[in-house]
């Protein structure tokens, strides 16, 4: 297991902690705040350990001058700064001879965050490539690093892989639960264990159905991935979402056949098409015409689905089975979430839109454990690495999780 925060010595120590505040903003408004809550327990403590503490963290894609006004995370600094209820310092820059000043300054016990570290990415990536110039730069202003930044573990960015090859480093709390929580319940779950499967791309996930499929007992799917299965059996899916790539195709297709005691598909579907946005029919799958779109399953998909879930111990859900955010389609999402918090299962929500529906249909409270993390959950469960730890020193002792 890699070095813990606890297992380290950062008494009176400049610390410098990467964490992930890439939160939905709307109109200057935080929409969820949870990923900053989540990281409380981390800043606590270095706090209590009178710390210097000086935080980095993304926020969402750079692209041109415009973005940076636009994500500029100076409401984040705000908002942090209610939850503590102390000062929270935040430096309109961070790089150069302005940061590593306010750095000097900064006294024990008191907090600094720094701008968005995708500025950096402009214009030449330096941050998204890990320039090692800038991994040493922010490496120069800590004496420890901390990475609590489950969320984007699965980059090899400056402020998450880089730092940590130039200062001692260690993961914070937060990363700590996650890992052990997704070692315990997903990695080594009670049988039997259902998987859940939804979401756009197949692409983006093949690795992650290959490496849970011979540790589940039963594999549902929904979403663009659902459609993929069915069109590589045959049925005509209209002009909805499928992988047109040859070589993951076959791959589908020997899962099929390989596993297909385990894989559940859609029977039914309701679809929209086209031409006309205010179209929405009821369709069995096997009658899905040429210019429709399936975007959620339909009651007898959820009836089959059910007798899955009922029977299940541990469920672990990834993605969304339809278009939740459009009314019209969000049934099958909330309906499938209503099952999985009516039944007796251990329930584990894989983070990304996952997190984001069983958050919006007001379900946060009866899951078992919600990870914070999106691409890098899925990168943890498919291969047991995260590309931003790899440079921080293993330890012998285990992470412990929390009492179900």
């Amino acid at each position: 297991m890699k070095l813990c925060l606890q297992n380290v010595n950062v008494r009176n120590k400049r610390v410098i902690l990467r964490v992930d505040y890439n939160v939905p903003v709307q109109d200057g408004v935080i929409l969820d705040d949870s990923k900053i809550k989540e990281t409380l327990e981390t800043i606590g403590y270095l706090l209590s350990e009178n710390c210097k503490v000086i935080i980095l963290s993304h926020f969402g894609k750079i692209r041109n001058e415009y973005d940076k006004q636009k994500y500029s995370l100076n409401i984040v600094a705000e908002r942090l700064k209610e939850l503590l209820g102390r000062e929270v310092y935040f430096s309109k820059e961070n790089f150069g001879e302005a940061v590593v000043e306010r750095v000097n300054v900064l006294k024990p016990g008191e907090i600094l965050m720094l701008e968005n570290t995708r500025f950096m990415d402009l214009p030449n990536k330096l941050e998204s490539k890990c320039d090692p110039q800038l991994s040493m730069f922010w490496a120069s202003l800590g004496e420890v690093f901390v990475n609590d930044a489950f969320g984007t573990a699965h980059r090899r960015h400056a402020s998450t892989y880089g730092i940590s090859n130039y200062v001692e480093s260690c993961i914070g709390f937060l990363m700590q639960k996650e890992i052990g929580m997704l070692n315990r319940l997903v990695l080594h779950p009670i049988h039997p264990f259902t998987v859940i499967m939804g979401g756009a791309k197949i692409d983006d996930k093949i690795k992650l159905i290959e490496a849970l499929l011979p540790k589940c007992d039963h594999l549902l799917c929904g979403g663009g991935i659902a459609n993929t299965c069915l069109s590589a059996l045959g049925f005509n899916t209209g002009e909805s979402l499928i992988c047109t790539n040859p070589e993951i195709i076959e791959k589908v297709k020997q899962m099929l056949l390989k596993y297909k005691d385990k894989i559940m598909l859609p029977l039914d579907a309701i679809v929209g098409n086209t031409y006309d946005k205010n179209y929405v029919k009821y369709k069995l799958i096997q009658d899905i015409d040429q210019n429709e779109v399936i975007l959620d399953i339909g009651t007898k998909t959820l009836q089959k689905y059910k007798y899955a879930i009922d029977a299940s111990e541990t469920i672990f859900l990834n993605g969304t089975v339809g278009m939740y955010e459009n009314v019209k389609f969000a049934n099958g999402t909330k309906e499938l979430l209503t099952m999985l918090t009516n039944s007796k299962a251990i329930i584990v929500a894989g983070g990304g839109d996952a997190a984001s529906s069983v958050h919006n249909f007001g379900f946060g409270n009866k899951f078992t454990y919600i990870s914070s993390g999106g691409g890098a959950t899925l990168e943890y469960l498919a291969t047991g690495k995260l590309v931003a730890l790899e440079a921080i020193e293993e330890e012998d002792s285990q992470i412990e999780t929390l009492d179900m």
